[in-house]
Order: structure tokens, then C-alpha cells, then sequence
């Protein structure tokens, strides 16, 4: 999605009027991945300890659940919301029977377990965007960028805020003053937000402020989340139902934000969508993220 800022920005500054963004993922050529994360990890202070990037997630999810009174079962109905979302949508890899996750817990890091991991994909995603007047011009039904942040919190783990996502609350919030955004919680409509981690798609959404003085799990276990709800979030099934696609991950929530802003989302189509945001995390050990807010009006 950094891309997409980059792209948005040269628009902005008269350089160009039409720009494509392309992302793709061959995760499939990847024997193992960890050793690649490993390699983000400070080389110094943290690499030599022996640690990888699903313990340290472990850490901060056990943190978060202690932190925000969420529990694994919470989490676990990420998994199945998301895979059930997934199920209407024909982009997805991983629609599998969202009841599955019940019985093969596989504990990696406790209490994070192989089933709240996005699982890897391949794909590929191209992103067109262009000036208003070429926007008009090119399509009868264009989709606006109201707004984008991006940000970078701690790079160290001993020094980073384990309870929330900074980065995001940071990148939302310039975002939402370019749109005009004073209440997310009541001005947008539904969200596409990373979970690479189940618990990540929790803390994003309170990061983002689209949860207001309530907690996710709660608003999750009420049913407000899900693709009928009050406030669906990843509707389109997020990385853990369409699988996770790296460094194109990011992008591929823009698409699915613009696709249900224009009414094309087929079988999970969120009814009356007007103003979305997606969020797009750089992933573990890092906190960078970036956030964009689009609208059909």
C-alpha cells in the first residue's frame, strides 16, 4: 500500500495523470519462510537470542488478549468468520470449513496456534489510478481516495507499545483528517484491514477507532463484524481466507474495498457501501503501517 501512497503523491504533484500500481506475491517458491523473517529481526539485541517472528507474534498476541480482555476463543471466531466470508468470494484460496479450526489447534508460540495464521498464496494485483479529470473521463463510475497516513512506530521490541497497534492509530488518523473523518466508528462502513494474525484483525479495528469505546471481541461476539453485521470487516474473507500474499497483501485490500464501492463484490457484497478504509501491516517483528480511506460519492 506504500506503493499506492507513492503513486497517489506523483498524481498530486502534477507529474503524472495516470499511474498503475502492480503487486504480486510467489510464495510458492519459498521453501521456508521463516529464516526470511528472522532476518528483520534486530541483529544485534533480538536475532541472537534465537527468536522468530511467530514467537514474538505469540508475545504480543498474549499480550494483547491480557490487555484487552479478549480470549483465544475470540480469536478463533476471527478464523471462522473470515473462512465463512471467504466461501462466497471466488478470489479466495483458503474457504475452508470455517468449523475445522475447532479441531487441530497446533500451538506454535502459546497462545498462538497454526490456525490464526494467514496461510501463503500467490497471486497478483494491478491498481489504475488517475487525476479527477482522467478518472471521469476513463470510467462512468470512478472510486475517490479520500484520504491516506502511514507510520512508523518503535523498530525495537523492547521499546514498542505490546497492547496496541501505534502504527496503525497513527496512520488512520492522518487518513481520516484528509477525509474529513471525525467519527469513523458512525462514518465508515466497512473495513479491509490486515490479519495476518487473528488477533491482529482486533487490534487493527480498535487501532482504527471503528470499534468507539467498545471492545472488537465484543462487537465480534455480537455478530457486528460479520458481512450482515453493523460494521463488517474483511468481508472478502482478509488474508486468513484468501491467503496471504506478502507484499501484495496491502494492495489486494484496496481492490476489495473498491470493489464492493462499486457495488461488484458479488455473493459477499456489503449492502449500501459508501466509505471504506483498508490497512496494510508490513508484518512482524516491524510496526509499519498505512492506511487509505475510499469513497464511491
Amino acid at each position: 500500500m506504500y506503493s499506492l501512497a507513492t503513486a497517489y503523491m506523483q498524481i498530486l504533484a502534477g507529474l503524472f495523470d495516470i499511474v498503475a500500481v502492480e503487486a504480486h506475491s510467489k510464495a510458492s517458491d519459498i521453501v521456508d519462510i521463516s529464516p526470511i523473517y528472522d532476518l528483520a529481526l534486530d541483529p544485534i539485541y533480538t536475532r541472537p537470542l534465537g527468536l522468530n517472528a511467530n514467537f514474538i507474534a505469540g508475545l504480543e498476541m498474549n499480550r494483547y488478549l491480557y490487555g484487552s480482555g479478549a480470549t483465544s476463543q475470540d480469536c478463533k471466531r476471527v478464523v471462522e468468520k473470515n473462512r465463512r466470508n471467504a466461501r462466497s468470494n471466488e478470489l479466495a484460496m483458503n474457504s475452508a470449513n470455517p468449523e475445522s479450526t475447532s479441531n487441530s489447534p497446533d500451538s506454535i508460540s502459546d497462545p498462538l496456534t497454526k490456525n490464526d495464521l494467514a496461510p501463503l498464496a500467490d497471486g497478483a494485483a494491478i491498481v489504475v489510478l488517475a487525476a479527477e479529470d482522467a478518472a471521469r473521463s476513463l470510467r462512468e463510475d470512478p472510486v475517490w481516495i479520500k484520504g491516506t497516513g502511514w507510520a512508523s512506530d518503535s523498530p525495537t521490541l523492547e521499546t514498542r507499545d505490546w497492547d496496541k497497534a501505534t502504527y496503525a492509530e497513527l496512520a488512520s488518523k492522518q487518513a481520516y483528517q484528509q477525509a474529513k473523518i471525525h467519527d469513523p466508528a458512525r462514518e465508515i462502513q466497512f473495513a479491509e484491514v490486515d490479519d495476518t494474525y487473528s488477533y491482529k484483525e482486533l487490534q487493527h479495528a480498535e487501532a482504527l477507532g471503528l470499534t468507539g469505546k467498545s471492545k472488537a471481541h465484543k462487537m465480534l461476539e455480537q455478530g457486528v463484524f460479520d458481512l450482515g453485521g453493523g460494521l463488517p470487516i474483511n468481508p472478502s474473507g482478509g488474508s486468513i481466507g484468501m491467503g496471504h500474499t506478502l507484499e501484495m497483501s496491502g494492495l489486494v485490500r484496496v481492490i476489495e474495498l473498491v470493489k464492493q464501492l462499486r457495488g461488484d463484490a458479488g455473493k459477499h457484497q456489503v449492502q449500501g457501501a459508501q466509505t471504506g478504509i483498508a490497512l496494510a501491516w508490513r508484518g512482524v517483528p516491524t510496526t509499519s503501517g498505512a492506511a487509505i480511506v475510499l469513497s464511491n460519492k
